[in-house]
């Protein structure tokens, strides 16, 4: 096996890397008032080891701002915050693409501002609770199921903000399809019960996620867009149902039509939740052309394997680039990675469990 390839600089349609490392996108809620800070700038700038940075979720819209203390991407303010951050990833040769992520019904009034509404493809409720800095714990609330006239103000959000990350430097746009946020919302028959051109069928379900690729696409270009996925997560209360394979093999080939630049797949099975099928996984790299990144608990030999094996392009890490802003330094010298996760501090306010982590000391 070449265990070089990890490391080896990568080029497939627009994508050109100086490795096949990527950061994933993981939420921290160090943005206060919502506007990305020099703060967030130190923390990506420490990373800039990988090939591709993915941002941490990023709301398009005030309606998206689910979570206490998460970046937006709407307003001039956020966008002008973001030029730092591009402009330091940049200096160190890395590329760095925004993850779009609008938390749809998986939100709470307390951590959005004013005028702002709770919005999903269904008055679904979902499951569990959400923090909030007023009051800590909160149940989550029934959202407003999204009118038509509500549908297309979204995606036009989504278009806004991907302008937005244009001008603020970034080399691309991943949309938030996974994790039970809005454009998974959608693909689920669990949170969607629609009954109009949004609600019923596979093809109905997918309609919404495909528009807002293709018209994020059409304003940025397909080689600067793309999306991540997570066919049979769990996550925020998206259980199972029959068609999930079905759904995303519909999906998969849809995008591929799009000629986006990736879909990142995640598997969350390594903290607890069900494996996705190797199938679907194999699916979706055989539907779609363009690159494939895999997340979820890799190691450095599963990585290597895994890229061997061609089931992906490209292998995103999360947690261990968290304690270990050097990560890709320590796995091409073989230096033993940190165990020092302060996993209390992951959602804090400043930079302790933040940017505070050391460099390996050879």
């Amino acid at each position: 096996m070449n265990n070089n390839k990890l490391y080896s600089p990568f080029t497939k349609g627009s994508l050109a890397l100086k490795n096949r490392i990527v950061m994933s996108p993981m939420t921290r809620c160090r943005a206060i008032g919502n506007i990305p800070n020099d703060l967030m700038a130190e923390y990506y700038n420490q990373r800039c080891g990988a090939g591709l940075i993915i941002t941490e979720g990023v709301s398009p819209s005030p309606n998206g701002l689910g979570y206490a203390r998460i970046p937006g991407i709407f307003s001039k303010e956020q966008t002008e915050g973001w030029k730092k951050i591009t402009a330091a990833v940049h200096a160190n040769g890395t590329k760095i693409f925004i993850q779009l992520m609008h938390t749809g019904r998986i939100s709470h009034p307390l951590n959005m501002p004013e005028g702002s509404a709770i919005l999903a493809p269904s008055a679904v409720k979902a499951a569990g609770q959400m923090w909030t800095d007023a009051k800590q714990l909160q149940d989550f609330p029934e959202p407003k199921a999204m009118s038509a006239e509500e549908l297309q103000q979204t995606k036009a959000e989504y278009i806004n903000a991907a302008k937005n990350a244009m001008e603020a430097g970034f080399d691309g746009v991943e949309l938030h399809g996974a994790n039970g946020y809005l454009l998974e919302q959608f693909l689920s028959p669990i949170s969607n019960i629609r009954t109009d051109n949004y609600g019923g069928s596979i093809v109905n379900r997918c309609r919404f996620v495909l528009e807002v690729a293709a018209a994020v696409a059409a304003e940025i270009g397909s080689g600067k867009t793309a999306i991540r996925l997570s066919p049979f997560g769990v996550a925020s209360d998206m259980p199972h149902y029959p068609e999930i394979n079905e759904t995303y093999n519909y999906l998969s080939e849809e995008l591929n039509k799009l000629n986006i630049a990736y879909v990142h797949i995640v598997d969350h099975s390594a903290m607890g939740a069900p494996t996705v099928p190797i199938e679907i996984k194999e699916r979706i790299r055989n539907n779609f052309k363009n690159t494939v990144i895999l997340a979820g608990g890799f190691d450095k030999e599963l990585a290597e394997s895994v890229i061997e094996s061609g089931l992906g392009d490209l292998v995103s890490f999360g947690r261990p680039f968290i304690n270990n802003p050097d990560l890709v330094m320590r796995f091409e010298n073989n230096w033993p990675l940190s165990q020092d996760l302060k996993m209390d501090l992951f959602y804090a306010a400043d930079e302790k469990g933040y940017t505070d982590y050391p460099f390996y000391k050879s």
